[in-house]
């Protein structure tokens, strides 16, 4: 009775949990463009959505792409047979002996009407299905924990996932294995089902057992007898044919049969298979009950991913992008591919953080989507990592359950952006992604962020003005300027950002400058011209060039450095500059927080 309630009780925490987890895509907000649109919109638009795919010819899209990658995986193994094969056959063998064994009493007997755990080919099939499994696991500890890169993480949910799967088929295997061997079971068996024969028919039907079904005994049998096996083959056929095949078809259950028969006796008295099956069971009501919390809900998530990204494109109703975007959280599952091939994984090596790994980014933002408040070093760290985005793509290509990272991305970082301190990688080729995307962001919120960060730096180094014509500040009016030499940390320029000294003020750099050419009076808008900003170098008055717009104006283009007569490397010095007003920006407001 208890466990048959504990079975109800993890089967109502799974349908809660799965009902909760659904919820949570309508109410989770990943981007901005999320805020104005409320949860019973979203369950609208979904429903509305789902009946407009289903009568169209969407459908038939949605059935292959299920058919496809969702069951058979292809697109894992267009990327790698290897891990297709891993994820087959866990995710097979799994599903087939959830349905075969697990839940064998309600489907599989329905549809086979003579169906016995111990009878072939189910008996077979289960260890087959089992094998499948292990196999698969034996593949994901190699990948994850010996084979793993560098760039790659294990969280809990992933070491779970592989405990939960490994527990509860080893105690399996286990229990099937310490079953054959056990006399005490066999005697039971015989005592409920043979009470009409005789001491010399059961002695003859335990030999035959004994001698091809593996059970041993705590005392001598004959088993060499051909008469006594025949009588015992006779028994067997008329009462125990019908729901025992030979255990040797069945090879994992079997073969642990051997491996534990030289204790069979002494395991035959202790209530092992009492606490094997205590094991096994309260392993499968755990994994089943926490299932919609864990990584393993993304045997669901994943297909409808796949489904819904293959129907949707950036023209969708913006309340099932939401919808989609937060599905997607869900349906990750930390395999560690997006990271495998990122452009910017290469960039830990100088700034360790790991949100610059695609793979490591998911916890964090559906924390941030779910509404809970990060601390400044996460909140920071998670700015930074989808910051240092190149915006290939090719997270979005190889994900295997077909989760669009790049638009998420993008999502984020201008939820981010919104809510946030400046962000200075605004002013650095990283944002180009953003300008492209101005007109999903309509204009003005493209820019704000761009300039929330430029006044940051204004108001750190400003400029001060007389007859509408900059001037230079002096030592004394602008902020560290004395301590030009020192910098950031004691951090001077480079040898090829040195290259300024080389200067004799042709004006060659400002003459070729696209930017100077956009504007007449580009003196009194850019404050200082690139040539000027040389000048202020070789003067030591470093601190006064680092907030004149001409600095963060730059495109980047190299026309002054590739035009230099001198091989002043002019675009260098520029990323140089930028950078320490940065450093100093940001450890002034660490400073500032500090003493606050």
């Amino acid at each position: 009775m208890f466990f048959s309630n504990s079975f109800y009780i993890a089967l109502i925490i799974f349908a809660a949990g799965t009902v909760y987890k659904i919820f949570t895509w309508f109410r989770f907000r990943v981007g901005p463009e999320s805020e104005g649109i409320t949860t019973f919109t979203r369950i609208f638009s979904a429903v509305k959505g789902i009946i407009k795919t289903l009568a169209s010819r969407k459908l038939f899209t949605v059935i292959k792409v299920f058919l496809l990658d969702g069951v058979f995986q292809f697109r894992i193994l267009r990327e790698s047979f290897s891990r297709w094969l891993m994820h087959i056959f866990i995710f097979v063998g799994f599903m087939l002996l959830l349905l075969m064994h697990a839940l064998g009493e309600s489907v599989t007997s329905n549809l086979f009407p003579g169906y016995y755990a111990t009878l072939n080919p189910f008996w077979f099939l289960r260890d087959l299905f089992g094998a499948m499994v292990i196999i698969g696991i034996i593949m994901a500890i190699y990948r994850r924990f010996i084979r793993k890169h560098t760039d790659f993480t294990s969280h809990f949910q992933d070491i779970y996932t592989i405990i939960i799967i490994t527990v509860i088929l080893v105690s399996g295997i286990l229990l099937s294995g310490i079953k054959i061997t056990s006399h005490a079971i066999y005697q039971d068996m015989a005592d409920e089902y043979m009470d009409f024969a005789t001491d010399e028919e059961l002695n003859a039907l335990e030999s035959y057992w004994v001698k091809n079904f593996g059970v041993v005994p705590p005392h001598a049998v004959e088993i060499l007898d051909p008469i006594i096996l025949d009588t015992g083959k006779e028994l067997h056929d008329m009462s125990c044919a019908e729901c025992h095949s030979r255990p040797q078809s069945a090879p994992l259950s079997y073969g642990m049969s051997r491996l534990v028969s030289p204790i069979a006796t002494i395991l035959d008295r202790l209530p092992i298979t009492t606490i094997l099956w205590y094991i096994h069971y309260l392993a499968c009501l755990i994994g089943l009950a926490y299932l919609p919390f864990s990584k393993m809900f993304h045997i669901f998530t994943g297909p409808l991913s796949l489904m819904a990204n293959a129907v949707m494109d950036e023209k969708s109703d913006p309340a099932n992008i939401a919808t989609r975007q937060a599905l997607e959280l869900d349906a990750c599952t930390h395999c560690g591919v997006c990271t495998q091939n990122c452009s910017m994984r290469t960039v830990f090596e100088t700034i360790p953080n790991l949100n610059i790994f695609p793979s490591e980014k998911i916890n964090a933002i559906k924390s941030l989507a779910s509404g809970k408040a990060l601390d400044d070093v996460k909140f920071r760290a998670l700015q930074e990592g989808v910051f240092l985005c190149t915006n290939c793509r090719r997270c979005t290509v190889v994900c295997p359950v077909g989760i669009n990272l790049q638009d998420m991305w993008f999502n984020v970082r201008e939820k981010l952006i919104a809510q946030g301190p400046p962000e200075f990688y605004t002013l650095s080729p990283l944002s180009f992604y953003r300008a492209l995307m101005r007109v999903p962001l309509a204009g003005e919120k493209s820019s704000q962020p761009t300039q929330h960060a430029m006044d940051a730096i204004a108001e750190m180094f400003p400029f001060k003005k007389e007859s509408e014509k900059p001037v230079l500040l002096t030592p004394s009016a602008g902020e560290g300027i004395g301590d030009d030499q020192r910098d950031i940390e004691g951090k001077e320029l480079s040898t090829d950002a040195q290259t300024f000294a080389y200067c004799f003020g042709c004006e060659t750099c400002t003459t070729v400058c696209p930017v100077v050419a956009n504007y007449e009076n580009a003196e009194q808008i850019l404050g200082l011209l690139p040539h000027q900003i040389m000048h202020c170098l070789a003067l030591g008055m470093r601190d006064a060039t680092l907030g004149t717009p001409m600095l963060w104006n730059c495109l980047t283009c190299y026309q002054c450095q590739e035009q230099c007569p001198q091989g002043v490397r002019v675009t260098d010095v520029f990323y140089e500059l930028k950078n320490l007003a940065i450093q100093k920006k940001m450890k002034k407001s660490l400073q500032t927080k500090e003493r606050s």
